[in-house]
């Protein structure tokens, strides 16, 4: 474990553990996965937000699989989705329409000009022997944590202050970065701090002016690293800081998910999909990677199919 860099999620507590949060940065780890899909910037930026978002919100759960983040609308953004395993290997890719996206931009990139009328979701999946839980709420605000505040007043009923940032290259040398904040106000009950409301009331606003003054040079600081980010905001406020996670762009696919899914649909259908070099080919629309099927990889494929119905 690591306690600076980048391409990690660090978890705190401040004023007893009445407010908790998540310090997420990711560097290199970002530039691996928008690599190769030539993202106009707006879609880049959407893409790191949403992918910090993810990686705050998948270390506040309890869980063993999967964390999805889906933002979709009928604007130039289509759809963006990012998840994170419980072992925090990340993945995300977008669509988008780029001719209406210039448009988009040139009234100011928000989210409505962005993806326009939508949803955004959470999806939590443990395996087929556990219940998928779901949460969606219409896309809300100027800005995906705008969206994502108003997800948890509305589903959650938590106090939830988020601050994401993304920084572009300026030059060639230099990596995208992306940085998010989150903070909540966890519920009164079994072993909460004996606080007041009065006195929980005061602390929560106290914490909210205090996150206020943090700017975006300084959540994407690479020097600064998150306990020092983290003492600068909240020493005053009981801080714990807990040991960092780290965080890697790791695809999920493989050849042998992909035989599955060709194995899903009917011969004649995957004969369709030839190209005119007789290949099959298919690509992972998260890490861009190609497998191929020729003719003999085909019948290979669908010989147990043939044999189990003689």
């Amino acid at each position: 474990m690591t306690s600076g860099g980048d391409d990690l999620v660090v978890s705190f507590q401040i004023d007893a553990g009445a407010f908790r949060g998540r310090l997420v940065r990711l560097g290199a780890s970002f530039g691996r996965i928008i690599d190769g899909h030539d993202y106009p910037p707006p879609v880049a930026a959407v893409v790191g937000e949403t992918l910090t978002l993810a990686a705050a919100l998948a270390d506040m759960l309890k869980f063993d699989g999967l964390f999805s983040l889906q933002i979709q609308g009928d604007g130039p953004i289509r759809m963006v989705v990012a998840d994170v395993t419980s072992t925090g290997d990340m993945r995300a890719h977008a669509t988008f329409d780029r001719a209406a996206l210039d448009s988009a931009t040139r009234n100011g990139g928000s989210v409505p000009d962005l993806f326009g009328k939508g949803f955004l979701a959470f999806t939590v999946d443990q395996g087929p022997d556990s219940e998928r839980y779901q949460g969606i709420v219409e896309l809300t605000g100027d800005r995906l944590a705008d969206c994502a505040h108003q997800y948890f007043r509305q589903s959650e009923q938590l106090e939830t202050s988020i601050r994401l940032a993304v920084r572009r290259p300026e030059h060639s040398g230099q990596p995208w970065a992306a940085a998010a904040l989150m903070l909540q106000r966890m519920p009164i009950g079994p072993g909460a701090p004996i606080l007041t409301a009065e006195q929980a009331d005061e602390s929560w606003r106290t914490a909210l002016i205090l996150l206020d003054t943090l700017t975006e040079g300084e959540l994407l600081d690479p020097v600064l690293t998150p306990p020092q980010l983290l003492y600068r905001l909240f020493h005053a406020a009981g801080l714990q800081v807990h040991p960092a996670r780290s965080l890697r762009a790791r695809c999920r696919c493989s050849r042998e998910k992909v035989e599955r899914t060709l194995r899903s649909f009917p011969r004649a259908e995957i004969e369709d999909m030839r190209q005119p070099d007789g290949l099959v080919a298919v690509t992972c629309e998260f890490c861009k990677a190609r497998y191929d099927f020729d003719a003999a990889a085909l019948d290979s494929l669908y010989l147990p199919h043939r044999v189990g119905e003689l």
